[in-house]
């Protein structure tokens, strides 16, 4: 995120000297350096009350690795997604579906709020959408409250838990990305502000406003993801114990019904709806529009190879006016190398419509996914033959 951000106590200069208050056990408060891309990358400065490198205790490791089943897909694909059962831990109802080297695509339907345990994913950068549900993120540097429609940036190294208000109905669509996640580049002027033809701005980015301090010692179970294992550490002081921090690598959300469609007087390309950037995928939101309003504009889509990239979309909600048979929380892979487009009378019934109110979140890959086991389970099997006449 290129926008600075403050929130609480840190001295007037950074690396100097953070008294606490007179009669503090200790004498000063903890500066960490939170980066990314060695010191190159984005970064905040955080103060704590205790030290944060103090590990009481190294647990269990479990491999969380996706099982692969395909590993070179050439087949179009649709997932029923709401055919993913819910489960009560927060991470253990994560189901992978679709991973490269560069990215894990999948679902999850907690039944219950991240609370007993703290968790930290040390690999990648979380992109979470909140298909159904509402709820608080919070995190080492605050908290942010979030509803339905919303994306959850959590960069990685970020220390967090969620809390979900009505954990039966909690759908989420996750992506983890090995690449920092950013706003497109070409929204954003040399200085980093969003442009005036950008189709969101600073204003609709939702920052932590919530800082939680504990200055508590004990047991703390931080489970932390690094290298496809999920590691149980215990750590001998809580870990939301930052007094102030400030900087520009931060968690951050962002509704997609704040999303600006960009609109023509033909049919404009995927890349009007990009909402995020990586140096390996980028993520678009598809929203309610107004359609193309040349006389002869085909509002459809039209039929397109996908020679560098895979395509991934999420069906939130609406009408989706270029698919046949297609619902809410359903998932359709189209792998580089077989042109796609409008599912056959798509095409037609699209003719002299005036506007669209169709919600989605389509990922395009650079590389290859592969297909795991568990996406298997809810492939429906005949999608590929979908355009037969």
């Amino acid at each position: 995120m290129p926008f600075y951000h403050a929130l609480g106590q840190f001295p007037p200069k950074r690396h100097t000297q953070f008294p606490k208050p007179a009669g503090s056990s200790d004498a000063f408060y903890y500066e960490q350096l939170f980066g990314t891309i060695g010191f190159d990358g984005m970064s905040s400065l955080l103060y704590h009350v205790h030290r944060p490198t103090m590990v009481r205790e190294v647990l269990e490791s479990v491999d969380v690795a996706p099982k692969l089943a395909v590993a070179k897909n050439m087949l179009s694909r649709k997932l029923i997604g709401f055919n993913v059962e819910p489960a009560d831990d927060f991470l253990e109802s994560r189901v992978p579906l679709l991973a490269n080297n560069d990215l894990i695509f999948g679902l999850a339907a907690p039944r219950q709020s991240l609370t007993t345990y703290f968790y930290k994913n040390a690999d990648a950068d979380e992109l979470l959408f909140v298909h159904r549900g509402s709820g608080k993120l919070r995190t080492l540097l605050g908290n942010i409250p979030f509803q339905q429609g919303d994306y959850l940036v959590i960069p990685r190294g970020m220390i967090y838990q969620i809390d979900f208000d009505n954990q039966e109905q909690t759908r989420l669509l996750y992506v983890e990305s090995h690449s920092p996640i950013y706003t497109p580049k070409r929204y954003r002027n040399h200085f980093g502000q969003l442009l005036e033809h950008a189709p969101f701005c600073e204003r609709d980015i939702v920052r932590p406003g919530e800082l939680e301090t504990h200055d508590e010692t004990g047991d703390f179970l931080v489970k932390i993801k690094k290298q496809g294992s999920l590691h149980s550490l215990v750590y001998a002081s809580h870990p939301f114990d930052v007094v102030g921090w400030d900087g520009y690598n931060y968690p951050y959300a962002f509704s997609i019904y704040n999303f600006e469609p960009i609109t023509g007087r033909v049919h404009q390309p995927p890349p009007v709806h990009q909402t995020f950037q990586t140096d390996t995928f980028v993520v678009c939101s598809f929203v309610p529009r107004l359609y193309d309003y040349h006389p002869l504009a085909i509002p459809a889509p039209y039929n397109h190879s996908n020679i560098d990239s895979d395509e991934v979309i999420y069906y939130v909600d609406g009408d989706f006016m270029s698919r046949n048979d297609i619902a809410p929380g359903h998932i359709t892979l189209h792998p580089g190398g077989i042109p796609h487009g409008p599912a056959p009378g798509a095409m037609e019934r699209s003719i002299g419509k005036k506007e669209t109110q169709e919600y989605a979140v389509m990922v395009d890959t650079f590389r290859p996914l592969m297909v795991t086991e568990q996406a298997l389970k809810i492939d429906d099997g005949k999608y590929y033959k979908s355009w037969l006449e």
